[in-house]
């Protein structure tokens, strides 16, 4: 199994995208407007990420992938689950 990335700051996630994902641009631009911190890690560029993100998403490459600082995952959530779930 991939090792997991770092935690997040509290009340911020890291989002594991790709640049020609529309969800993750979708979300990337709701995270702005609401002034939610977030790192984004291209799977595309990180090969250890990629493997990551297939651990959780049951072999496949699915972005985004958003981690919590909780430690937890979720694939392609919603802007209100984020902010649900940083709360």
């Amino acid at each position: 199994m991939a090792s997991a990335p770092a935690l997040p700051a509290d009340g911020t996630i890291t989002m594991f995208s790709t640049t020609w994902c529309g969800y993750c641009t979708r979300l990337k631009t709701q995270l702005d407007r609401e002034g939610i911190g977030y790192t984004e890690v291209n799977i595309e560029h990180d090969p250890a990420s990629a493997d990551y993100v297939m651990a959780v998403n049951g072999g496949n490459q699915t972005v985004p992938t958003v981690v919590f600082p909780d430690g937890t995952a979720a694939t392609n959530p919603s802007l209100a689950e984020v902010k649900a779930r940083l709360s």
